[in-house]
């Protein structure tokens, strides 16, 4: 796609809201994970567990920190790693822990 369309994806790279390819913007796919956040139950002291791919855990990662869109290309999440957000709808807090 780049070699292709570069313009475009430098256009979707730079815009949060362009979705040149035709597909979903970087906006639209923060908003509908954090979506899916903010329909999990209220703190209750039980825990859901999600084994989602990292592009949808910088995506939720961003959604409850609040950090600008474009924040989402400066996160590494590296496969089979734990990340873990505690909390409830709109009030979210990421909670990092020193390896074992």
């Amino acid at each position: 796609m780049t070699a292709r369309e570069p313009d475009a994806v430098d256009l979707w790279l730079s815009d949060p809201r362009a979705a040149p390819h035709g597909g979903e913007s970087l906006l639209a796919f923060i908003s509908r994970i954090g979506g899916w956040l903010d329909t999990r139950p209220a703190d209750d002291g039980g825990a859901i567990v999600a084994v989602a791919e990292p592009s949808v855990v910088r995506a939720a990662l961003v959604y409850a920190l609040q950090a600008p869109p474009l924040t989402y290309w400066n996160v590494d999440v590296r496969p089979l790693s734990t990340v873990t957000l505690t909390g409830w709808s709109r009030r979210w807090y990421l909670s990092l822990q020193a390896p074992a």
